[in-house]
């Protein structure tokens, strides 16, 4: 399939820093507030607090945590402001990627080109490291600011929702359950919806509580965030197929291996890319009445898409 530019979104705007430097910087900020938030390998327990960090800074994305910052300044807010909400969304996707490698999840010895949690410290002690980084994600929350709008209480509850049982957790039971299922297109796409997009959006719409935001705009970012992260899941889906696994950083083909639902399985690879895009395209259009402030958002977006080229 040849590659298609998004029109709506520029790569770059002439009075700000290129994409990579800004992903570099936020990255590294965001690194730097983790490394403030969480407990030091020498705080007992030692093994616990080593193999939290571990898997914290393991070179991930910060996906997430950065469309915390970028919404925050999407809504004409101060960043910084947003960064416990920012760290609390990373330890919850950190947690919930210790947990989706255990020998009775997915059962992958590879995350992030380096071996599992599970595989370094053991069973125990890597389900009581996801453990432990979903109960300090909410002590970090707690920390946050707050605004006129949205006090500590909402803050909290906005992300306990969307990683309980009826979001991100749903998606990961729903996912175990599917493997060797034969998945309608509503049954996958929910099944993404809750397992990748709920806490996406919900960094997003964290970022925007940061600045005040009021119910339209958390509508629009809700919007976008629904969208993009649904086009993530599935670029990611593709990626399982045709990325080898150094260039992922975790065993490729392995949705394949465990039989999992994905948008190629059921669809195939072609109408699984344009569909990757036509969800990108309704995410930018869910950000146009923020104008030139959610410049990179827009970015963020077709940087991810570009990602399966």
């Amino acid at each position: 399939m040849a590659k298609t530019r998004l029109q709506t979104a520029p790569r770059t705007a002439p009075e700000t820093a290129p994409l990579d430097t800004y992903l570099k910087d936020r990255s590294r900020m965001v690194d730097k507030a983790l490394d403030t938030f969480l407990p030091r390998a020498s705080v007992k327990p030692g093994t616990l607090h080593k193999a939290m960090r571990y898997s914290l800074f393991a070179g991930g994305k910060r996906l997430r945590p950065i469309l915390a910052l970028a919404a925050a300044e999407a809504c004409a807010g101060d960043f910084q402001n947003a960064l416990p909400a920012a760290c609390a969304v990373e330890c919850i996707h950190t947690y919930s990627l210790v947990h989706d490698d255990l020998p009775c999840m997915d059962d992958d010895d590879l995350r992030r080109g380096r071996p599992t949690s599970h595989k370094v410290f053991g069973e125990g002690v890597a389900v009581l490291t996801g453990d432990a980084l979903l109960t300090v994600a909410f002590e970090i929350l707690a920390q946050a600011r707050p605004t006129r709008l949205h006090p500590t209480a909402s803050l909290i509850k906005e992300l306990a929702t969307a990683s309980g049982s009826r979001w991100l957790i749903a998606g990961q039971v729903l996912d175990l359950e599917g493997e060797g299922q034969t998945l309608t297109r509503a049954q996958l796409q929910f099944i993404h919806q809750s397992k990748t997009a709920a806490l996406l959006t919900t960094s997003l719409r964290l970022g925007a509580m940061s600045a005040n935001a009021g119910p339209a705009r958390l509508k629009n970012l809700t919007d976008f965030g629904q969208a993009l992260g649904l086009a993530f899941q599935i670029i990611d889906d593709i990626l399982d197929v045709t990325q080898t696994t150094e260039k992922l950083g975790k065993t490729a083909g392995k949705d394949e291996q465990s039989t999992k639902a994905t948008y190629p399985a059921l669809i195939g690879l072609e109408r699984s890319r344009a569909e990757a895009h036509r969800l990108t395209e309704a995410a930018l259009e869910a950000l146009k009445p923020f104008g030139a402030k959610a410049v990179r958002l827009r970015q963020i977006a077709a940087y991810l898409l570009d990602r399966e080229y």
